[in-house]
């Protein structure tokens, strides 16, 4: 699974406020397709997928991280 953090966010272009809160908002996008594993405060990386459907974009292969 390819992933996001906020610091990738950051790398990308966005603020670091907006970039948390694009995070937040992919765990809780996670949470309600039943993936409870997103509950943690501390996990800090979601999936790329729920990063591009919440922004409505796709990341170019340059873009991903691993």
């Amino acid at each position: 699974m390819i992933t996001v953090t906020k610091k990738d966010l950051v790398e990308l272009g966005y603020g670091t406020s907006f970039s948390a809160d694009i995070i937040k908002k992919a765990k809780e996008l996670m949470i309600t397709k039943g993936h409870t594993y997103y509950q943690s405060r501390k996990l800090d990386r979601v999936p790329r997928e729920a990063v591009e459907e919440i922004l409505g974009i796709r990341f170019s292969n340059e873009n991903r991280s691993e």
